[in-house]
């Protein structure tokens, strides 16, 4: 690609000591304090007064007066028609992908005699009750029903109902019900923002209550999350903003690197790209790059305001890179490097890692098979991103026979009684002298 424009360049830093990387790896985001009021100002409404509430803010913030929430058999049917067969092919092609990767993930009952008379297993259960978040602004994330739909099917998640915001029209993008439908998803509702979010965790007169909410959003989305998890709703995750961290050096095709750096920016004006080399000069190639690619984009007024929070930061040796990598914790990360292996067995945290010059981090946004619902903002220090056990809990069976409880009764009549928990102890005393008397 030539290089014909130079006016870009990435905010840089070279070799930054370990006391400055607490402020490099700090994100444009958010905290849930800036939005608390309005929040809890939309949840109570919802709570008390249901649908009402929604249609009020359907009104408001929607721009539309909805008469009801539910989409029709007829909306969907139209919609589908109105998908051109190629796109239907893509989507299909994605939705198997996902399928794959994610029924593969799939295990068995974990059944273990721990002693004698004693056995214990472990079986994944799905969560009853599934509520979808799907954005459909200026970039409906259609591809985000194939990633969260799909694992929940297989979970065997027996409800999932589906909210998104509907246009000043009152209607949702033709792409998002395809999928839907595609996914075998009949319970869809146009109601977006922060009251979807509470009225999934509520339940309204039309809405039905869920038991963990999935998905993506702006700032009043995820701080509305957030403030689900007060009312014994789960989320997937904490999120914010997206974020991709690019680690490559010579060996990488700078047109590469830029085109992927400024795919994640054009997620948002709060979106955060990164690149790691240990070559400077081409660093000074990628933004040259980025120069010439950004006018040609669509959303290039979205991407400058991202790439404000951009940064190029030069390292002397890998380790160093790798350090700084880990501590920055991405949510998406592309390793694109000679030292490949190097780089590869050292990860510690990432929400998903893209390996080599042909692995685009879009392929995992749509279609390569793995999830792109990921943890932002250093949390995949702590969390992983959606996968099939997202949609399931871990239940723990126990079944202890005469002889088991003979032979750990004593362990553990003296470990409550060390507790001072008389009862604990007497619930296993008053057995162990049944059984005795029983000789």
């Amino acid at each position: 690609m030539s290089n014909r424009k130079d006016g870009f360049v990435m905010n840089q830093f070279y070799n930054p000591s370990k006391l400055t990387w607490k402020n490099l790896i700090q994100r444009p985001t958010f905290t849930l304090d800036d939005y608390q009021v309005l929040v809890n100002e939309v949840f109570e409404n919802v709570k008390n007064h249901g649908d009402e509430a929604l249609l009020n803010y359907a009104k408001q913030f929607d721009k539309f007066e909805l008469k009801e929430f539910a989409v029709n058999d007829s909306e969907i049917s139209k919609a589908i028609r109105n998908i051109p067969k190629n796109l239907r092919k893509a989507i299909k092609n994605a939705k198997d992908n996902i399928h794959a990767f994610h029924k593969a993930q799939k295990t068995n009952r974990i059944k273990v005699e721990t002693q004698e008379g004693v056995v214990c297993w472990q079986e994944k259960l799905p969560i009853e009750k599934i509520g979808l978040y799907i954005p459909s602004g200026s970039a409906p994330l259609f591809s985000t029903i194939l990633m969260l739909a799909t694992p929940a099917t297989i979970a065997g998640c027996e409800e999932i109902i589906l909210c998104s915001p509907p246009n000043s029209y009152g209607k949702i993008p033709d792409e998002v019900l395809f999928t839907a439908s595609l996914c075998g998803i009949d319970k869809i509702f146009k109601i977006g923002g922060i009251q979807a979010i509470a009225a999934m965790t509520f339940g309204t007169e039309s809405i039905p209550k869920v038991y963990k909410i999935f998905g993506p959003g702006n700032q009043y989305v995820t701080s509305a999350k957030q403030f689900a998890t007060r009312y014994s709703v789960s989320i997937d995750m904490p999120a914010g903003p997206s974020e991709l961290l690019v680690a490559a050096d010579e060996t990488a095709d700078p047109d590469f690197v830029a085109s992927d750096l400024l795919s994640q920016a054009e997620h948002g004006p709060d979106s955060q790209v990164v690149l790691v080399s240990t070559k400077k000069d081409f660093v000074e190639k990628v933004n040259k790059s980025i120069s010439y690619q950004i006018d040609e984009l669509q959303r290039n007024d979205i991407v400058k305001k991202a790439l404000l929070n951009s940064k190029a930061i030069i390292f002397d040796n890998d380790k160093s890179a790798v350090d700084f990598i880990n501590e920055y914790s991405p949510e998406h990360y592309i390793i694109c490097v000679k030292n490949e292996d190097y780089y590869i067995k050292n990860v510690k945290n990432a929400g998903s890692v893209f390996i080599g010059n042909y692995t685009p981090e879009s392929a995992g946004d749509y279609a390569s098979g793995t999830n792109h619902t990921l943890p932002t903002n250093g949390y995949s220090k702590q969390y992983s991103g959606v996968n099939l056990d997202s949609f399931t809990k871990s239940v723990t069976f126990q079944k202890i026979s005469k002889k088991g409880i003979q032979l750990l009764g004593e362990t553990i009549e003296l470990m409550a009684n060390a507790e001072g928990l008389q009862a604990h102890k007497n619930a296993v005393s008053i057995r162990l002298k049944k059984l005795e008397n029983e000789k």
